[in-house]
């Protein structure tokens, strides 16, 4: 039995993927998570930009939302929206992107925009926000995603964000900068693409997990990797930090809603 769930040990994960010193975009939830738990651990030089336009922040809590003041508090500088977008990601000063979607394909296509037909969808999503451009001009993203057969399916509904389009080359022919997903991290382990085809290959479990559990929450026949590597379960160093920054942001967020309006 494990000391650890399952989120703790995506965010650890998704974390130990950065490096010292990378820009890196970041989206609310759980990539913020990995991204402040690098920041925390083994990545003290990492530069975090959120889409509210704060650059180098580093907050004590994790935001509530792009717009939480907390970043703008902790950051070098904040800088126009616009800017974020134009200078820093369409300028190629952005090594990492993190993205985040409601369905994903074998090819790290993403969809954030409906569920069903486009015209009458079942289900109407946020929407696309920056993240489109972060898919095209990030240096690589990173997709956080738990895994079931309704988000991880053999064709999305809506191509909100280009992965590798159809395969076999489609994101080099399509004229995006960015070098695309370059890992899919979920609740059960890794997956990469492959060199040939850009299909998501199965490459990483975490220890607690088997090859059959992994097939079982993907829509499409998930391929394996001849070698799969047992990723590492969290040191302890890593979940410290990360329950200790879980719990700071708990207790930031009861005192702000016991504040007098």
């Amino acid at each position: 039995m494990s000391d650890f769930t399952r989120d703790e040990m995506m965010t650890v994960a998704a974390a130990r993927m950065l490096w010292d010193g990378c820009v890196c975009f970041v989206g609310i939830g759980l990539p913020s998570a990995a991204c402040n738990l690098a920041r925390l651990t083994h990545a003290p030089n990492i530069v975090l930009i959120y889409e509210s336009g704060t650059i180098g922040t580093r907050p004590d809590v994790l935001p509530l939302s792009i717009g939480d003041g907390e970043l703008a508090e902790t950051a070098a500088c904040v800088v126009p929206l616009p800017e974020i977008f134009s200078y820093y990601l369409q300028g190629g000063r952005v090594d990492v992107g993190f993205l985040g979607a409601a369905q994903i394909d074998r090819y790290g296509n993403l969809n954030s925009t409906v569920i069903g037909d486009y015209a009458q969808p079942s289900t109407r999503l946020p929407g696309a926000g920056g993240a489109p451009e972060i898919a095209a001009h990030a240096g690589q993203t990173f997709v956080v995603m738990k895994a079931t057969r309704r988000s991880f399916v053999e064709r999305i509904d809506f191509r909100t964000s280009a992965g590798h389009f159809e395969g076999r080359g489609g994101r080099a022919r399509s004229g995006a900068r960015g070098a695309g997903p370059r890992a899919i991290v979920t609740d059960f382990g890794i997956l990469t693409p492959d060199a040939d085809t850009d299909e998501f290959v199965l490459t990483a479990l975490y220890a607690d997990v088997e090859v059959e559990e992994a097939k079982a929450l993907v829509g499409w026949p998930l391929a394996v990797a001849r070698e799969v590597v047992r990723i590492q379960p969290p040191y302890a160093h890593e979940l410290s930090e990360l329950r200790a920054l879980h719990a700071r942001t708990r207790a930031a967020h009861e005192r702000a809603v016991e504040l007098p309006i």
